[in-house]
């Protein structure tokens, strides 16, 4: 827990999350309960690549899960939050708002 009173540093800030593609798929996956690889990849404007890349990245960190399996003859790869990377989403939208509302604080100081 942050105090509003101690300046924010780069180590507060979750550097998993906070790389722009892997914020986007973990948005995603918190707004749905799951979604597939091909409706994460159409959804963000992704290639196959670079979204499995990032996955890879969120799952090895725990904080989403990935299925394999097979809808009819045709593989189907779904992904989830865990309850860890909920939870550090949560933290990592709180942190943001810290840092408005420090920004915001300090415009009112000065203004």
């Amino acid at each position: 827990v942050l105090d509003m009173n101690e300046s924010i540093k780069p180590e507060d800030i979750d550097p998993i999350i906070h790389e722009r593609v892997r914020l986007a798929i973990v948005s995603a996956l918190a707004a749905a309960p799951e979604m597939s690889f091909n409706d994460l990849k159409s959804t963000l404007g992704l290639s196959d690549g670079n979204l499995s890349a990032h996955a890879k990245n969120l799952q090895q960190a725990g904080y989403i899960e990935i299925a394999k399996s097979f809808k009819g003859r045709r593989p189907h790869t779904a992904m989830r939050l865990t309850p860890a990377g909920l939870e550090a989403f949560q933290g990592y939208v709180n942190m943001l708002r810290k840092i408005i509302q420090k920004g915001d604080e300090a415009r009112d100081e000065s203004g």
